[in-house]
């Protein structure tokens, strides 16, 4: 017994020396920020309806006085373009869900904007907010990694089956 007693002192000397004995060993680096970006970005959403906006669900509702159903659940995949029209040139694609949850068709929508062209290729856009004129920019990849900022739009045309929707975005970025 007296020996595992002695033992037992000798290894926790042992590592005490061991501890006090070494250091940390670490090359500190000075920290040197990025330095924030600011771009504006203008582009456009084409829809089409029951092609590139598809309803996946919507509640069982049967009186119901507006045009969009109340908690309508929609996938899209629209293309962006640099201009209104349906043959200007194509920069990239949105992506995402949007819930319609309101009775006065307000949506609160997560999109992505997929950008495989140009200056920012292979970089997108994360928004996530309520529809109303601002959507908030959430985050991003690419050029855009740690992005904030907001996507203000403005619908151009809505009719039973296309929809076009103009984009400006002031982005944060580093």
């Amino acid at each position: 017994m007296r020996g595992l007693s002695v033992l037992s002192s000798i290894l926790i000397i042992c590592v005490c020396q061991v501890a006090v004995r070494s250091q940390y060993y670490s090359d500190t680096v000075p920290y040197q920020p990025r330095p924030v970006v600011v771009t504006n970005l203008h582009f456009y959403m084409h829809e089409f309806t029951g092609t590139t906006a598809v309803v996946l669900t919507q509640a069982n509702i049967t009186t119901n006085d507006t045009s969009v159903p109340f908690a309508t659940l929609v996938a899209v995949n629209d293309p962006l373009r640099t201009g209104p029209e349906p043959d200007s040139e194509l920069i990239g694609n949105v992506q995402g869900i949007s819930l319609l949850a309101g009775s006065n068709a307000s949506s609160t929508q997560y999109i992505d904007f997929g950008f495989n062209t140009g200056k920012f290729n292979g970089s997108s856009l994360s928004v996530f907010s309520r529809g109303e004129a601002g959507l908030a920019v959430v985050g991003g990849r690419g050029q855009f990694e740690m992005a904030t900022g907001t996507a203000l739009f403005n619908p151009l045309l809505i009719n039973a089956t296309n929809v076009i929707i103009e984009f400006n975005v002031t982005v944060i970025h580093y």
